[in-house]
């Protein structure tokens, strides 16, 4: 069985834990409307995805 053979500071400890963070997730504009979306997602705005439009988005005055 594995020990560890001498006490880890809490300094060392810490430092592994540095280096999580949040990232802004990576956005794309969408061809059609030009919209910021998700890549691999069908656009909020005009629903097309991949030329084809696979949701039907009702138009807002």
């Amino acid at each position: 069985m594995a020990v560890p053979k001498g006490k880890v500071s809490k300094a060392r400890r810490d430092k592994r834990k540095a280096n999580w963070k949040l990232e802004a997730p990576g956005m794309v504009k969408c061809p059609v409307c030009g919209e910021l979306k998700l890549p691999h997602r069908a656009c909020a705005k005009c629903g097309d995805y991949k030329g084809k439009t696979v949701i039907a988005v009702a138009e807002s005055k």
